[in-house]
């Protein structure tokens, strides 16, 4: 599929891609439903709710869904992620995590676009930098260190949920970073989503002094042939403000927005 048209790209999110659920399953994490929840647990460093949509769900039989995601972290003092999308509906559900205490985090673009002109572009890299896969730990702890040196928060929860994923799978998801003077300066990876047409993308933290070179596009189309090469069409990222105009200029279209709320004990 190869057709831009937003709302048939919103539809194939949401009926291929949505609910977001780990394939394969890494070693510790389980998936456990909850009418149309599915709730994901040992993933990350928080929990995570998704689903394809809420059935209809509205007034009280939403909020006791809702209710039960919350006594239930609360009781194993855990953080939730509930990822929402822009077009989810009821219209009022924001307002009904924020009566439960979960707390919106900074929205995101949903962006698709296709595989094959984006693959047949070259990674131009600046002069010095070189894009490399990497599997092994001590590569996933240097992407680490460049993500805390970008956020100024801890990032070590990374090295563990890639490393399961790469040791569950390493044909499901591939890593890139780039590299420059024995330092890595941005890195990103491709997970390749069976039984769809669809590759996402992840990550793309570049250290402030090598923004604007063109090291994240050359990362986007790297990883466009490594997606090409398994016979997938279509890219999904979610964008930060910042990504975003660079990838609708290489094509992708925004179809809803994603914003994780958190509940926090």
């Amino acid at each position: 599929m190869t057709d831009l048209d937003v709302a048939t790209l919103r539809t194939a999110y949401d009926t291929q891609l949505r609910p977001e659920l780990p394939d394969p399953l890494p070693a510790g994490v389980t998936v456990e439903r909850d009418g149309p929840l599915h709730r994901v647990l040992g993933l990350d460093r928080r929990g995570f709710l998704t689903y394809q949509d809420l059935g209809g769900l509205t007034g009280a039989a939403l909020d006791e869904l809702i209710a039960r995601q919350v006594e239930l972290f609360r009781q194993r003092g855990e953080a939730v992620e509930w990822k929402l999308a822009g077009h989810d509906e009821p219209a009022d559900l924001p307002d009904r995590l924020r009566a439960a205490g979960f707390v919106p985090e900074e929205r995101e673009t949903v962006v698709i676009g296709p595989v094959a002109p984006l693959a047949a572009m070259l990674p131009v890299v600046p002069e010095g930098v070189r894009l490399r896969e990497v599997t092994a730990r001590a590569d996933l702890e240097r992407i680490v260190a460049m993500e805390e040196a970008v956020w100024q928060a801890d990032r070590s929860h990374l090295a563990d949920a890639l490393g399961r994923e790469i040791a569950t799978d390493p044909h499901s998801i591939t890593v890139v970073v780039a590299e420059a003077e024995g330092t890595v300066v941005s890195a990103g990876w491709v997970r390749y989503l069976p039984a769809t047409g669809f590759a996402s993308l992840w990550g793309g933290s570049t250290l402030a002094q090598w923004r604007r070179r063109g090291i994240y596009r050359a990362l986007v189309t790297y990883r466009a042939r490594l997606a090409d090469q398994r016979g997938h069409t279509l890219l999904q990222v979610d964008a930060s403000d910042d990504s975003r105009p660079i990838l609708q200029r290489l094509g992708f279209v925004p179809v809803t927005t994603t914003t994780p709320y958190v509940y926090t004990p």
